[in-house]
């Protein structure tokens, strides 16, 4: 949006005056300087600086008659310049200031006044502009520094003094260029503001219909999934000016100062109208009023939020304005956001699935040179559970790396590369460990390996890698699942115990002694089974019941709420995860046991090559079944992988 557009009065806020306020003053007083000097004039200017002595009258006089009266001693001081020569004299009424100009080069003047014992001496005839500058310069140095820190604050506080009720140098104001098709991975969030571009186009059609849209949309997700992206996205289809803010430059420490931007903001809005208002974080000032404590909740986010309320309120339901907001966390957002005639939709912006995944990675790459053979399917398949800003910085990782090797293209190595370094941290190929823990780790991701391979349920291996990366990983297994997964079957929980157990089991089988390194296997396994009996009722020892409430609202995370069972549940929870860790652990020891020979030559290819892709793995695996005579435990995979977990095992 041009500031035209924005500005219903443009040429008072362009005024060169009114934009530099200290040159204006300059100006203003150098005019004033100037008139007092053309009024007062440089005689009496000259007189008065003869000696500092007051006089009664000045007199311009000849040259000729200084010189008499000096002759007859009728003068008591002469000051000499370059052009004027000035006196101090008595003519019996009281001291008289005579100038005259000098005529000519008057060698005689000197020893006249010697002669004649009168005090002389020289000044500098001062230019009146340095005069009148010297005397300016102290003051507007005091302006101008006053005006640097007023500036700082106002810059600081939003505009005006303290900040109070301008919101203009925090609200960005635009008419955005991005459209539907720039969204990739959310086609079930478009079609929910459809609806909403279409009312902002065309207004009218709904009010003789008495339709109601939406004052308020709010878009939830996790962070990275794109929902600014999309609310520009439905401001540009609609083409109507986009006016965005983030939640918290509403508030400041002076209590006042968030309401009054909420006010300018909806004012600048219905200017424009139509028009759409972004609140990004909202949960910044929306968070709910009931958990201010003790202390109760007076502050300057509950009237920052009561004032936004109001206006939502304000205007009717045929205004054409629409206030999308984003959050990451609506289970902590005041109930008054949420009732019917404020943020009475909401639209879930949720992380890609396999073919949304395809999608962005098709929209992000369009600007980058890439080799024939890069797969998007792929990197599309070891990158499930990650958002669009993942993906697009996946994207552009790879092509810094192709730029580091002074390639012309990105290759299928590069993306490779880059979904490692996004997944499991940079590779810290300068570590060096020595041969007894390289074997050590050698086993430990072997026993991962084969435990994902050979357990039903249990997501299959990509790539195993024994390359430190990250802050501490030694190495990795890099595992992605077979199909679309939204549900876990108790199975599927207890495979994922058994792949994460295997790295620990495989220390004691072929080393005969444990190390730290499955410390976090250890925690998740236990985290998976506690979560089957205090949430999934996947156990004898609570059954049915619900120990432990989840509060978030969506994508099945977030904090839960203190323990509300008694010690005896506590205790019979205990031995229940206990036995259950025992008893996976043993079986986990006995398939390695059974599968000793691949195991060894998993680690005997790890050790030649560091890196091996989970079809090496598999190969390994099945030459060694039908060697062996072993019915065979791997499942066929299937076609499309998507399911929105990748699991790292360390």
């Amino acid at each position: 949006m041009s500031q035209n557009e924005s500005n219903p009065n443009p040429d008072k806020n362009n005024n060169f005056f009114n934009k530099n306020p200290l040159i204006t003053f300059a100006i203003f007083s150098i005019v004033i300087i100037m008139l007092f000097k053309a009024f007062i004039g440089d005689e009496n200017e000259l007189a008065g600086k003869i000696g500092g002595q007051s006089v009664t009258r000045t007199q311009e006089i000849t040259y000729a008659d200084l010189k008499r009266l000096i002759e007859n001693k009728e003068v008591e001081k002469v000051s000499i310049g370059q052009t004027y020569i000035r006196a101090i004299g008595s003519d019996g009424t009281g001291k008289v200031a005579y100038t005259t100009r000098i005529v000519g080069p008057d060698a005689t003047l000197i020893p006249l006044l010697d002669e004649k014992g009168i005090d002389y001496n020289g000044f500098s005839e001062s230019n009146w502009f340095t005069d009148m500058f010297g005397w300016l310069f102290p003051f507007l140095i005091i302006i101008a520094i006053w005006m640097f820190f007023a500036g700082r604050m106002q810059r600081n506080m939003g505009g005006g003094i303290l900040g109070m009720g301008n919101s203009k140098r925090l609200i960005n104001s635009e008419k955005p260029k991005t459209k539907f098709d720039d969204v990739a991975g959310a086609q079930e969030a478009k079609e929910e503001v459809l609806e909403i571009v279409d009312f902002l186009r065309f207004p009218d059609r709904y009010v003789e219909l008495g339709a109601k849209i939406p004052k308020g949309v709010l878009l939830v997700g996790s962070p990275g999934t794109g929902k600014t992206l999309l609310a520009k996205a439905v401001a540009g289809e609609a083409d109507v000016p986009f006016f965005s803010v983030s939640g918290s430059s509403f508030i400041e420490m002076f209590v006042g100062v968030g309401a009054a931007r909420v006010r300018d903001l909806f004012e600048q809005a219905k200017k424009d109208a139509p028009s759409i208002i972004f609140i990004d974080e909202i949960d910044a000032i929306g968070k709910s009023r009931a958990a201010g404590g003790m202390m109760g909740g007076n502050d300057e986010r509950e009237q920052t939020l009561n004032q936004l309320l109001a206006e939502m309120d304000g205007f009717g339901t045929d205004t054409p304005i629409i206030i999308l907001a984003a959050t990451n966390r609506p289970e902590i957002l005041d109930p008054a956001l949420l009732r019917p005639g404020r943020f009475d939709r909401q639209v879930l912006v949720d992380k890609p699935d396999f073919q949304g995944r395809i999608d962005i990675l098709n929209v992000h790459i369009k600007g980058v040179k890439k080799d024939a053979d890069v797969d998007i399917e792929e990197i599309a398949r070891l990158t499930a559970g990650l958002a669009g800003a993942d993906l697009a910085n996946i994207v552009n990782e790879a092509a810094l790396l192709a730029g580091r090797k002074s390639q012309k293209t990105v290759q299928q190595t590069d993306l490779r590369e880059a979904v490692e370094r996004a997944i499991a941290g940079l590779s810290k190929k300068s570590r060096r460990i020595d041969e007894k823990e390289k074997r050590i780790v050698a086993y430990h991701e072997s026993g991962h390996a084969l435990l994902a391979e050979t357990t039903k349920g249990a997501k299959k291996v990509s790539k195993v890698s024994i390359v430190p990366r990250g802050l501490a990983a030694l190495g990795y297994t890099l595992n992605t699942p077979e199909e679309n997964k939204y549900l876990m079957q108790r199975h599927e929980l207890m495979a994922e115990i058994d792949v994460l157990l295997g790295g620990r089991a495989a220390e004691e089988v072929f080393i005969g002694e444990i190390s730290t390194g499955a410390a976090n296997d250890l925690e998740r396994t236990t985290d998976i089974l506690k979560a089957m009996v205090q949430m999934y009722g996947m156990s004898d020892v609570a059954g049915l019941m619900v120990l432990e409430k989840q509060r978030s609202s969506f994508l099945g995370g977030g904090m839960t709420q203190g323990r509300e069972y008694s010690d005896k549940m506590a205790e019979e929870m205990d031995a229940f995860i206990k036995k259950s860790l025992d008893e996976r652990y043993n079986a986990v020891k006995a398939r390695l046991e059974e599968y000793r020979g691949a195991i060894e030559k998993i680690v005997e290819l790890l050790y030649a090559k560091e890196n091996i892709s989970g079809e090496q793995v598999r190969e390994i695996i099945e030459a060694f079944e039908i060697e062996n005579h072993i019915e065979t435990k791997l499942e066929p995979r299937k076609g499309i992988p998507a399911s929105e977990t990748v699991t790292i095992s360390d």
